[in-house]
């Protein structure tokens, strides 16, 4: 078992995109990842909310600035963004961190279908001050 942290919960998502990637293969939407995805992490009755918003504050001011929307949020604890493009890159990556910051979670899995075999990466944020 591994030591990492929410290592239990990123491991079934992971799982679970396999499986997805598996059945569907390359060249969908992203959409249809997600809504597969959805229904194989039910499987696994993991709790998750999907297209989750986020108001985005900026600096003192009380009113959000904007929000973003996070594919997933599953067990409270691990955000989990899809992609379905034939590349992740650091603009990917820092869309992720900067979720993680929004949302005030530690643990992320960027999960990207569009390509032949399923690539992911996990990212984790330091929240301590």
């Amino acid at each position: 078992m591994s030591n990492l942290k929410y290592s239990d919960i990123t491991e079934k998502i992971i799982g679970a995109s396999f499986e997805v990637h598996k059945f569907l293969g390359n060249g969908f939407q992203e959409v249809i990842y997600q809504r597969a995805l959805a229904f194989e992490m039910a499987k696994l009755n993991l709790e998750f909310q999907r297209e989750v918003d986020q108001y985005i504050y900026y600096k003192e001011l009380e009113k959000p600035i904007g929000t973003r929307r996070a594919d997933f949020v599953v067990e409270k604890k691990v955000l989990v963004e899809l992609k379905a493009i034939s590349e992740i890159n650091d603009t990917h990556l820092t869309q992720v961190l900067n979720y993680l910051r929004a949302y005030k979670i530690e643990v992320g899995l960027l999960i990207n279908f569009g390509t032949k075999s399923l690539t992911f990466k996990r990212v984790v944020l330091d929240l301590k001050p």
